[in-house]
């Protein structure tokens, strides 16, 4: 039970590599966010990170539905917890 403890203490200090969590998004948003996901999203490069940010949680909520792709981005922030989801919002944000 300590071992559990202490690792879960571990995850929650963890520095979330953006770039890392993004490649997941890359196969539909382009390595630079330069796609249009499925030929339905906004170019996302560069976009502000508080934007991102609230995208996400409304997709992760099941209460964004932007184009119709409601569901299948709430199957891929499913599992992101916070950090994540800041440390993607930040990457895309810097991204050109």
């Amino acid at each position: 039970m300590l071992l559990a403890g202490s690792t879960l203490l571990m995850a929650e200090g963890a520095v979330v590599d953006g770039a890392a969590a993004y490649a997941k998004c890359a196969g539909c948003h382009g390595a630079n966010g330069e796609k249009s996901a499925v030929g339905k999203s906004a170019i996302i490069t560069g976009q502000d990170a508080a934007k991102t940010i609230e995208q996400l949680n409304g997709y992760k909520a099941g209460t964004l539905n932007l184009h119709g792709m409601g569901g299948m981005m709430k199957g891929q922030v499913a599992t992101m917890d916070d950090a994540t989801i800041k440390a993607i919002a930040d990457h895309i944000a810097g991204l050109k």
